[in-house]
């Protein structure tokens, strides 16, 4: 007796042994570059960012130098398969990734494809405070690169553990323990300055700050200060004046973009052209010729001046030379 039995459907390759969900948990910080965190995240279970993406059967193309120089854009069943290995919700590692919308190529893809890509340095995410990484991830002491908040100053400020960082070539975040004035400058949440305050602020006081104009002496000695904490600055790729400018003259930024929100708007510069004398045209057309205004009439209608009048007639009666009005 033969038994019919119905045709298996045939499975794909990465179907046969899926990828079980990872044993450590790594939460991302917030705002944190998607290749800090896959970084970090391989990083855990001793492993490269190359070897872990492998290993969920993502196909990576692109040089990958590592954060923040290089970043990585991933597909939707990329991020599906990362999310599912480390046990987050799809709608939480979106929101806590700053993800950018990836090339065609890769936003419409169905498999499973990551792009490493550069950043622009003016773009690069900053290194975060050590404290927090080791509270999101105690099993790893892999440095975590954040992209700071686009609603405020170039930098990041963490006051409950006294670090910042302003610049991508400080491979580690400064401690600013030394610098009250820093914790304590915070955006009113009332009123926070607009995206257009803040970047004339940021362009006054770095001009301020470079010509070394008004609060010069301030700024120095805070940078004296900050130098004093960190001596690691003094090894570094560039110059602390340089590389902590930003977070130099933050307190005085925020102050300034405040006062600048509170100014009445101007009314729009005229265009060049309306400025200008208008253009001789042709002389104006002569006035008309004034003409005498007729007598008014009396209200009276029995006046003899209201009675027409009538061309003189002389008297035959009367003599030639008496005149005719005696």
């Amino acid at each position: 007796m033969t038994s019919h039995t119905a045709p298996r459907p045939a499975l794909r390759a990465n179907a046969l042994w899926p990828t079980p969900p990872g044993a450590l948990h790594v939460r991302p910080l917030p705002r944190e570059a998607t290749a800090s965190y896959i970084t970090r995240l391989a990083g855990a279970y001793h492993l490269s960012a190359a070897q872990l993406l492998d290993g969920l059967h993502i196909t990576a193309t692109g040089t990958p130098t590592g954060p923040p120089a290089t970043d990585i854009h991933l597909s939707n069943e990329a991020a599906r398969r990362l999310s599912h290995f480390t046990r987050i919700p799809p709608a939480h590692l979106a929101r806590a990734l700053p993800r950018r919308p990836p090339p065609a190529a890769i936003g419409t893809a169905r498999a499973a494809t990551a792009r490493w890509h550069t950043v622009e340095p003016a773009v690069q995410p900053l290194p975060a405070c050590t404290a927090c990484i080791i509270r999101r991830s105690p099993h790893t002491a892999t440095p975590a690169w954040i992209h700071p908040a686009p609603d405020l100053p170039r930098g990041l400020l963490c006051t409950r553990h006294q670090q910042a960082s302003s610049d991508p070539r400080q491979r580690t975040p400064l401690d600013i323990s030394s610098l009250p004035e820093l914790t304590h400058a915070r955006p009113t949440t009332r009123r926070p300055p607009t995206a257009a305050s803040l970047s004339w602020a940021s362009t006054i006081t770095t001009r301020w700050y470079d010509h070394h104009q008004h609060l010069h002496q301030r700024w120095h000695t805070r940078l004296r200060r900050l130098h004093a904490a960190n001596p690691h600055l003094a090894s570094g790729p560039a110059s602390p004046a340089l590389t902590c400018r930003s977070l130099i003259t933050y307190p005085e930024t925020l102050t300034l973009a405040t006062a600048l929100d509170r100014l009445p708007p101007y009314p729009p510069d005229p265009h060049p052209a309306d400025r200008l004398p208008p253009r001789p045209g042709r002389p104006p057309p002569p006035a008309p010729p004034r003409t005498r205004r007729p007598r008014p009439a009396l209200a009276t209608p029995g006046n003899p001046l209201n009675q027409p009048t009538y061309p003189y007639r002389p008297d035959p009666s009367t003599p030639a030379d008496k005149p005719p009005y005696l």
